[in-house]
């Protein structure tokens, strides 16, 4: 097959799925996860029964599908900032900072999204990512620690596990305000000892 025609197939095939994950968050979010059907699905997305079928056997394929590219958005957003230009101190506060909003869910007001999000935040693809921002501040914290800018008694992998276990307290905090003092409370503790 000519290449041009590889790539428009490519780029129809990746249409027609982002149209289906779209779709399906949107009918989570108005009817709840429990009510929404493929056929509801197909006729929101735009494309026939069979076809949403050829793409994904179940509304559970569906739902992983979308969990893995709100996961892999939010390792492109904290990947971006954390290679950022500027000090390495003003880096990490931006990024523990966007990490908290994201750990708040003040990313979205809506409720069945969020239950969602939380039934599906197990698997091996949980894990992954997990690991893979725990990296990003570990590698982060190095440069910080570098330019002396970190305490000294901790390494830099075990203050990555403190950051994020600090910021997971996000979750339970109802403002945008009780979330930045979390983060400043969050950077105190990484400042080296006067």
């Amino acid at each position: 097959m000519p290449k041009l025609w590889n790539e428009t197939i490519a780029s129809h095939r990746h249409t027609v799925h982002e149209a289906i994950l779209t779709a399906t968050a949107e009918l989570v979010s108005e009817h709840g996860l429990l009510s929404v059907t493929m056929s509801q699905i197909a006729e929101r997305s735009g494309i026939g029964r069979a076809t949403l079928y050829k793409y994904f056997p179940d509304i559970e394929a569906i739902l992983r599908a979308w969990h893995e590219r709100q996961i892999a958005c939010h390792l492109h957003q904290l990947g971006e900032l954390r290679e950022r230009g500027g000090p390495p101190g003003e880096r990490l506060q931006v990024m523990l900072e966007a990490y908290a909003r994201i750990s708040s869910g003040r990313f979205s007001h809506d409720h069945a999204v969020l239950e969602l999000a939380a039934v599906l935040h197990t698997g091996a693809h949980v894990v992954e990512a997990e690991q893979q921002v725990h990296d990003l501040f570990k590698e982060l914290l190095t440069e910080v620690a570098e330019v002396g800018g970190l305490r000294d008694d901790v390494a830099p992998d075990e203050l990555a596990t403190y950051c994020l276990h600090a910021l997971s307290a996000a979750r339970s905090l109802h403002s945008e305000s009780a979330v930045r003092r979390l983060v400043m409370v969050t950077i105190a503790g990484l400042r080296p000892a006067r």
